[in-house]
Parts: C-alpha cells; structure tokens; sequence
C-alpha cells in the first residue's frame, strides 16, 4: 500500500512539473512571436515613398614575403568604395537616382612606380518618370561619368609614364527621353530613340606647360594626345582632324538594363547600357596604286554600339565583415587602345575580388 501511494505522488508531482514546462515554453513562444510581431512592423515593405539602399566598403590586402623562392614583392592594396541607390515612387511619379563610385592605390615594393593606381571611377545618373500605364513611365534620364585622378601606363618610368586619362578627359555625359519599363522595384529597362551623348576631354594650359616634355605643344600637348584617345575631333573640310572642339556631341539610341536586388545578406547589383549613334562618318577619300578604297572612319556611326557592363556582388556576414566581386567590361568605337605596337578598339574587362570592411543598407 506504501509502495502504490509513493508512485502516485511520484506521478502526480512528475505531471505537475511537467505542467509548468508546458507553461514556460508556451509563454516563451509567446514572447518571441510577439518580438517577431513588433519587428515586422519594422520592415519596410515597399510601401514607403522614398527607399535608400546600398553598399559601402572598405577592401585591402598586404602580401609580405621573406627569401620567397618563387619571386614577387611586398604589397599593400586597398580599394574604397559606395554603390548607393535612391527610389522615389509615389502615385504616377518615380524618380531613380544611382551613384557609383570607387578608388583604389597599390603600394609596390619595388625600385619604380611604387605607388599605383589600381581602380578610379566615379558614376551618378538619375531618371525621371511619369506612369503611363502599369509598370511603363515616360521618362527623362540624366547621366555622368568620369575619374578622379592621373590615369598612367606604369611602364617604370615615374612621372614620364604615358597618361592616358585624367578627371574630365574623358567625361561622358548623357541626357535622353524615352520609355522606362519598371515591373517592380528591382528590374528595369529603359529604351531611348532620342538619346545625346556628350563626350568631354579637358587639359588645362598649366597641365599641358607640366607634361610638354612627353607631350611637345608643338604637336598639340596632353589636350590632343587624349582627345585624339577618346576620338573628341571631327573631320574638316579637308578630311583631316580638327582637335578645336571640347566636346563630341551625338545623337543616337540608347537602351539600359539594371538589376539591384537583396536576398538577407547577399547583394546583386547590375548595370548594362548601349549606345549607337544616328551617324555615318565614313567617307572614301581616293584609292592607293593598288586601286584600293582608302577612306576616313572613326567608327563612330549607326548599329557601332558601345557597351558598359557593370556587375557587383556583395555578402555581408559578421555584422562588418563583407566579401566583394565587381566586373566592368567596356568598348568604345573610336577608343584606340594599344598593344603590341597597334593600335584600335578592344574589349577592356576589369574584375575586383575583396575581403573587408562593409556595410549593406
């Protein structure tokens, strides 16, 4: 009788702990669906008039070597970076403002060109649009790239290094009006018949005096050597180039595509965007004793597209910590880019992969 009364109270004190288990773990979830419920709150769901997004960082990168059989130098990279978005989107009015930015040095353990540039870009463009219809805008858009320092070949040289670019040489500035398809906040695509693109090379006179010893004024200075780069010249009456002009204006079809898009941690932003001129600057001048056509051409007319491609992708994990790739590929009709003593237009490609300190907003 003992026996049976002690596991029934064993029994029932088992069960009424078991009871208050039961209570804590109900009212635990309890709590935590009503913290999940208050952070939903938080979260913006697309509703908001305005939305800034982006990303910006800090990558870098020390190689130290000791008898290091192989070869190689000490080095130190770093590579700074912002990729903002801002989205305005109320009623029938959207308005689209990116910026696109970076600048990175290298530091070389080495007799020459110890420091070097390794990136430099800066990039802002903004579009302006009126709902036609579901997900069409009559749209404006506005855009400008350039630099912000001495663009060189490092060949050993120091300061007698080529230059071949600098803060507005080039420039490339464009202002269109066209149709912008934008079925959501994360893909759009922009089409354009009547699309100006305005391409800049400016050298100040002290800058041309600085460089006349690997530029002689005499055969124009920096400002033609770069001008003649970036094909800012036209043809005169006499079919020879004309470096007087500044600015190259054009006129032409412009089509754009990007993607920005988040998924928790991971980042994807891509831009690509195609330009053709409304022209056909291509003239037989006479023929060589051979009684070949010998003509003028810079490359620059209709269905000749150039290209810019960017792509970025980044992951933030540990609060601060963020890894990166970007790629940029680019061609320019008309942009000679020389190799192997010839020179003509190419596909240039650039690619970054970074580890270090970020933030993804």
């Amino acid at each position: 009788m003992k026996k049976i009364l002690f596991f029934a109270c064993l029994l029932t004190s088992m069960a009424a702990g078991a009871q208050d288990v039961d209570k804590s773990t109900v009212q635990t979830q309890a709590n935590a669906a009503a913290a999940a419920k208050d952070d939903l709150k938080k979260v913006d769901t697309g509703d908001k008039e305005w939305n800034f997004s982006g990303v910006t960082g800090l990558n870098a990168a020390a190689t130290g070597m000791v008898n290091w059989a192989a070869g190689g130098n000490n080095n130190v990279n770093g590579v700074i970076y912002a990729r903002m978005r801002l989205l305005y989107h109320k009623n029938k009015i959207a308005w689209d403002t990116s910026l696109d930015t970076e600048y990175g040095m290298s530091y070389i353990d080495q007799t020459n060109d110890q420091v070097q540039k390794s990136n430099d870009k800066f990039n802002i463009a903004s579009k302006l649009g009126y709902e036609l219809s579901k997900g069409w805008y009559a749209t404006a858009l506005v855009g400008f790239r350039t630099q912000y320092a001495l663009g060189r070949n490092y060949e050993g040289k120091g300061d007698d290094n080529p230059i071949i670019s600098k803060m507005m040489a080039p420039a490339y500035t464009d202002v269109s009006i066209g149709l912008d398809w934008k079925p959501n906040d994360i893909f759009s695509v922009y089409i354009s018949p009547i699309a100006g693109r305005f391409t800049t090379v400016m050298v100040s006179d002290d800058m041309n005096r600085k460089y006349e010893n690997l530029y002689p004024m005499a055969n124009g200075g920096l400002e033609q050597s770069l001008k003649d780069k970036y094909a800012v010249w036209k043809y005169d009456d006499n079919d020879k180039k004309d470096y007087s002009m500044n600015t190259r204006a054009e006129l032409g079809f412009s089509l754009k595509g990007a993607i920005n898009y988040s998924f928790s941690d991971l980042k994807v932003t891509t831009t690509l965007g195609l330009y053709t001129p409304y022209a056909w600057d291509k003239k037989e001048i006479g023929r060589n004793e051979h009684n070949v056509p010998q003509y003028r051409d810079n490359n620059r007319r209709i269905g000749n597209f150039d290209v810019d491609w960017d792509v970025a992708l980044s992951y933030q994990f540990l609060k601060c910590l963020q890894a990166t790739l970007s790629t940029s590929t680019r061609y320019y009709n008309g942009v000679k880019i020389e190799k192997d003593g010839y020179a003509c237009e190419r596909v240039q490609f650039k690619s970054i992969l970074g580890v270090g300190v970020g933030y993804n907003f």
